[in-house]
C-alpha cells in the first residue's frame, strides 16, 4: 500500500479539506471540453469551484481513485467546504466518488443569502440544468451527491431556511412523506417535471407555480395537527349529562325535552328549578356539622322560540295547578272577609280584624316580580317559600333593581337568602304605615331565570353579579339551539301526547303529592313557619363520596389549576351537589342522601361549571384567557425565527403574566397549548426548546 502524502493526509477531517484545495488547480475548458455538463458549470461557476485533481486521494476509508477527476467542493449549511466530489470528464463513465460518505453537504449553486429560495435537486444533472434555466431568478440550487443523501441533505439545510423540493404528483408520498416535519415547502406537478416545463412549455418559473394542477405543500405543516381554539366557545355547548338524573327524574326530563322539541339541558334546568320550589319548603341539605336550605339559582340560555316557554308548562304543570287553585280560594275568602268586614263597626270591627286576619295571598311562583316586594312579604310573614320563574330573564337582569343604585343591595339580599334562608329590610319606623317587623328567618327563595343571550351574557361576565356572589351560587346551561333542526310535520309526533306520557303522569303526581301533603306529613312550629326535615347521610360511605367530591374541587382551585380564577364559584360547588342530592332523595321518597345521589349531583354540578368557564373564556370585552395570552406571545416572538422556536428559559423569563417566573403556572399553560397543537415541547441537547405550530402563521 502507498504512503500517504502530506498533502493526501491533509484530506482528513473538514481541516484538512481546507488545506488541500489550494493544492489543486481551477479545471480547465480543455480538461472539460467533452463533458456538456461540465462545461455549463464552468460557465456559471467560480474558477475554483471546479478542480483538476491530479493525485489520489486518501481519506479515512483508504486510498481514492482519483487522479485526472474533476472535484467539486460541497458545501454545509453554514458554507463551510466539507466534502469533495469526484468525477471522471471527458463523457468517461459517472462513477462518482465522494471524500468522505459520512458529512452531510450540498453541491451550491448560487448564492447563500436570504433573499434567494433554497431549491434542492436529487442529482448534479438535473440541478445544472434547472440553474441554467433559472438564470436571473432569485433562487440558488442545492444538488445532493446522489439520491440516497437527497432526504439528509434537504434536513440539513432546512434547519437554518425553508428549502423547496420539486417532484410529480404519481410519486409525491416518496419524496414528500420522508421530509414531513422538516421546514421544507414541495412543488407538486400534475404530470410534467417542473424543469420539463421551463424546457418545453415556454413557462416562467412563477407561471408554473400558479398553474391550477400545481399543488404547493408546506410539509412543516403537514407534521402539526391544526391548532384547536384555546377559548371555549358559546356556541359549542357542554354535553349534558342526562344519566346523573336518576329515573324517576329522568324519565320525565326526556320527554319533556321530546315533547316539547328542546335541548336535554334546558329541560334538566326546569325540572329542577321545579323540584327545587317543592323540596325547598320541606327539607334542607346537610352541609358540614350543619345544615343549609335546598333553594337554588338555577340560570338557562334560550333564545327567543326555543321552547323556554312550553317547557315551563310541562316542567311546573303541577305547582302552576296547584298555585291556581290556592289563588281561587283565595279570592273566595277575601270576599268573604271584606263583605264580613264591612257588616262591623267600632268595637267589634276592632275584634274582628283582631281574631280575623286579612287572609295573604298564597301565590309562592313569581314570573316578574323584583325582590324588594319579595322581601316584604316574607318579613310580613305572607310566606315562607317562593320562586321566581321565569322564561324571560331579561325582567329580572334588566329590570329597575338590577340597573339602580340598589343592585348591590339587592343581590346581597338574594345571596342572604340562598346562604342561610334570611330576609331582611331597613325603613324608617316614624310614618303612620311603618311596620315594625325587619326580619325573617327561615324562608326560602328558588331562582329560574332563562333568557336570550344578549341578556345572560352580560349579565354572566358582569363583575357585580360575579362580586355579589350571586352567579357563583348559580347552576347554568347555555345549551345548543335547536331551531332549524325541529320536526313539526310528522303524524307520530302529533298524535302523541305529553298528557298521555306515563313518565309524566307519575312525574306530575308525585309533584302533586308533595305539593299538597297530608297535615300530618307536614309539621309547623308555634309561629306557622313549616318543620323541615334536616336531611342526612345515608352512612359513611356517603359522606365519604362528598368529602370526596369536595377535596376534588379544592384541589382544582390551586395555583395553575383549571379553578384557580373561579375560587368563589368552585367553593359553592359542593353545597350545590348536597342540595340537589337533598332533593332528589327527597323526590324519591327518602329522608337519607346517598352514594348514589351525591355521585349524580356532583355530575349536574361539573356540568355547570364547565358551562360557567366556557362563558369565562368568552368575555365579550375580548379580554383573553391566559392560554391565548401565552400562544399569541410566542407566535409574536418566534415570528423571525427560522425554525420558529425559542428557549424555554427565555419563555420563563420574559411571558405575559400572570405565567412570567410563576413556573407551575407556565408549565400548565404550556402543557394546555401542546395539548391544543399549539406547541411541541422539545429537547436539543440538555437545553428545553418550545417549537411553534408553523400553520398558526397562516
Amino acid at each position: 500500500m502507498t504512503t500517504p502524502t502530506d498533502s493526501q493526509e491533509k484530506t482528513r477531517g473538514k481541516a484538512g479539506l481546507v488545506s488541500v484545495l489550494g493544492e489543486h488547480q481551477p479545471a480547465t475548458v480543455q480538461t472539460l471540453q467533452d463533458d456538456e455538463l461540465l462545461k455549463k458549470l464552468h460557465d456559471i461557476l467560480e474558477p475554483n469551484r471546479l478542480l483538476d485533481i491530479k493525485t489520489n486521494l486518501s481519506v479515512n476509508q483508504g486510498e481514492l481513485l482519483t487522479t485526472d477527476m474533476v472535484g467539486l467542493v460541497l458545501h454545509n449549511k453554514d458554507y463551510e467546504p466539507v466534502n469533495l466530489l469526484c468525477i471522471p470528464p471527458n463523457g468517461k463513465s459517472k462513477d462518482y466518488i465522494v471524500t468522505d460518505p459520512f458529512e452531510t453537504a450540498a453541491f451550491i449553486i448560487g448564492t447563500m443569502d436570504s433573499t434567494h429560495e433554497l431549491i434542492a435537486v436529487d442529482n448534479i444533472a438535473d440541478a445544472v440544468e434547472l440553474s441554467y434555466l433559472l438564470l436571473g431568478e432569485p433562487v440558488t440550487i442545492l444538488a445532493s451527491r446522489d439520491e440516497w443523501s437527497f432526504n439528509d441533505m434537504v434536513k440539513h439545510f432546512s434547519q437554518d431556511a425553508p428549502v423547496t423540493v420539486m417532484t410529480t404528483l404519481d410519486i409525491k408520498d416518496k419524496v414528500t412523506k420522508p421530509l414531513i416535519g422538516s421546514n421544507v415547502r414541495a412543488i407538486i406537478t400534475s404530470e410534467r417535471t417542473v424543469l420539463e416545463h421551463l424546457e418545453y412549455g415556454n413557462l416562467t418559473y412563477q407561471s408554473i407555480l400558479a398553474l391550477d394542477d400545481t399543488k404547493i405543500i408546506d410539509l412543516k405543516s403537514t407534521a402539526w395537527p391544526n391548532p384547536e381554539p384555546l377559548a371555549s366557545d358559546p356556541s359549542k355547548p357542554t354535553r349534558y349529562p342526562i344519566e346523573a338524573w336518576p329515573p324517576i327524574l329522568r324519565k320525565p326530563i326526556e320527554a319533556i325535552a321530546y315533547y316539547t322539541q328542546v335541548p336535554l339541558a334546558m329541560a334538566g334546568q326546569a325540572v329542577l328549578g321545579a323540584i327545587a320550589h317543592i323540596g325547598q319548603a320541606h327539607i334542607d341539605a346537610p352541609m358540614g356539622s350543619e345544615h343549609k336550605p335546598t333553594s337554588l339559582i338555577i340560570i338557562t340560555e334560550g333564545e327567543s322560540g326555543t321552547g323556554k316557554t312550553q317547557v315551563m308548562a310541562l316542567s311546573h304543570f303541577k305547582i302552576e295547578q296547584h298555585e291556581k287553585q290556592l289563588y281561587s280560594n283565595y279570592l273566595s275568602d277575601i270576599s268573604s272577609w271584606e263583605n264580613n268586614l264591612l257588616s262591623l263597626k267600632g268595637k267589634e270591627r276592632a275584634a274582628f280584624l283582631d281574631e280575623n286576619p286579612k287572609p295573604p295571598n298564597p301565590v309562592t311562583m313569581f314570573d316578574d316580580a323584583t325582590i324588594e316586594p319579595l322581601i316584604d312579604r316574607f318579613v310580613d310573614g305572607e310566606m315562607y317559600n317562593a320562586s321566581l320563574s321565569t322564561d324571560e330573564a331579561g325582567q329580572f337582569f334588566n329590570g329597575h333593581t338590577m340597573k339602580s343604585d340598589t343592585a348591590g343591595s339587592a343581590l346581597g339580599a338574594i345571596t342572604k337568602l340562598y346562604s342561610s334562608g334570611i330576609a331582611g329590610r331597613t325603613r324608617s319606623q316614624k310614618n303612620a304605615y311603618a311596620n315594625p317587623r325587619t326580619k325573617a328567618y327561615d324562608v326560602r327563595m328558588t331562582f329560574l331565570l332563562q333568557g336570550q343571550r344578549v341578556v345572560l351574557e352580560k349579565a354572566l361576565t358582569d363583575p357585580l353579579m360575579s362580586g355579589q356572589g350571586f352567579l357563583a351560587r348559580a347552576m347554568i346551561a347555555c345549551p345548543e339551539d335547536l331551531r332549524g333542526k325541529r320536526v313539526w310535520n310528522d303524524p307520530r309526533r302529533r298524535n302523541d301526547r305529553p298528557h298521555d306520557n306515563p313518565y309524566l303522569i307519575d312525574y306530575w303526581s308525585r309533584c302533586q303529592s308533595l305539593l299538597d301533603p297530608l297535615p300530618a306529613n307536614l309539621p309547623n312550629d308555634s309561629t306557622g313557619a313549616p318543620i323541615r326535615i334536616k336531611m342526612q347521610w345515608a352512612g359513611n360511605e356517603a359522606l365519604q363520596a362528598f368529602e370526596d367530591g369536595m377535596q376534588a374541587i379544592e384541589n382544582r382551585q390551586a395555583q395553575g389549576q383549571a379553578l384557580e380564577y373561579l375560587k368563589a364559584y368552585a367553593s359553592r360547588m359542593a353545597e350545590n351537589a348536597s342540595r340537589i342530592a337533598s332533593l332528589m332523595a327527597f323526590f324519591d321518597g327518602r329522608k337519607t342522601v346517598t352514594t348514589d345521589d351525591i355521585k349524580r349531583a356532583f355530575m349536574l354540578v361539573e356540568y355547570s361549571t364547565t358551562e360557567r368557564l366556557r362563558y369565562l373564556d368568552a368575555m365579550p370585552t375580548g379580554e383573553q384567557n391566559d392560554s391565548e395570552k401565552l400562544s399569541n406571545w410566542l407566535v409574536d416572538k418566534a415570528r423571525g425565527k427560522t425554525p420558529h422556536k425559542l428557549g424555554r428559559t427565555y419563555i420563563s423569563n420574559n411571558a405575559p403574566s400572570p405565567m412570567r417566573k410563576n413556573t407551575k403556572l407556565l408549565q400548565n399553560e404550556l402543557d394546555k397549548l401542546e395539548a391544543a397543537g399549539h406547541i411541541k415541547q422539545e429537547l436539543e441537547g440538555r437545553m428545553k426548546v418550545i417549537s411553534i405550530n408553523p400553520k398558526l402563521y397562516k
